[in-house]
């Protein structure tokens, strides 16, 4: 199990250090629906990464490390292929990033201005859906799964494994929301701030993300398939 922890903790920070999410639960608490909408959209992030984790353990079942210790070649191919991927997605929001200096107006997604009508169940499914169907986040928890999967532990130590890289990957989410119930006015201040910056470096955020972990599931990769 520890083997398993220690090989995603940097698929969890990847996961946390999203910035979409974030900016929405920040915008989320500062309206009236504050005190419901917020944790609904946390709860439903950190539901989406662990319907997802889930779903790939239970089909990467069979990828254990084979009698020489090595991870089925399938599996070192699934790796590649999500640090291609990972690449390409860094390489994109590279060229995404805002280049006119502190005053560039940064495009954000249009639910964002519609915040402020949301329900609880709304939220929720927003934070369902910002985790387990954007395009970074999905690749980073699948590649999260199937990590555990290949360390060939115990079902138990698989779902231990897998419910630390939830908890992880609901941090940088589940922040704002912690402060704003332990601060309550005072943290207005804080979490403007926090939004600002997001969206300003937003591109350059998920970019190195992507970049730091395809180069290690690449590396990873080309290291099982020459061995």
């Amino acid at each position: 199990m520890g083997e398993a922890i220690g090989q995603i903790l940097s698929y969890g920070v990847g996961v946390a250090l999203s910035p979409f999410p974030i900016i929405g639960v920040v915008l989320m608490l500062a309206t009236p629906r504050a005190r419901s909408n917020g944790p609904a959209l946390l709860v439903g992030w950190a539901l989406g990464l662990a319907l997802v984790g889930t779903l790939v353990l239970l089909v990467s079942g069979g990828a254990g490390p084979s009698q020489q210790g090595q991870p089925a070649d399938w599996v070192s191919a699934l790796d590649l292929a999500l640090g291609v991927l990972l690449l390409w997605v860094a390489v994109t929001h590279w060229r995404q990033r805002p280049r006119g200096g502190e005053d560039e107006e940064v495009a954000l997604p249009k639910w964002m201005h519609a915040v402020d009508s949301f329900t609880p169940l709304k939220a929720g499914a927003l934070g369902i859906a910002l985790s387990a169907l954007n395009p970074k986040n999905l690749l980073l928890v699948i590649a999260a799964a199937a990590t555990i999967a290949r360390t060939g532990t115990s079902s138990g130590a698989q779902a231990v494994a897998l419910a630390v890289f939830v908890v992880l990957g609901a941090l940088g989410t589940g922040t704002p929301v912690v402060l704003y119930f332990a601060l309550k006015e005072r943290s207005k201040h804080l979490l403007d701030g926090l939004k600002r910056w997001m969206e300003k470096n937003n591109s350059a955020i998920v970019a190195v993300i992507c970049l730091l972990i395809a180069a290690k599931l690449i590396g990873d990769a080309i290291s099982d398939l020459c061995s």
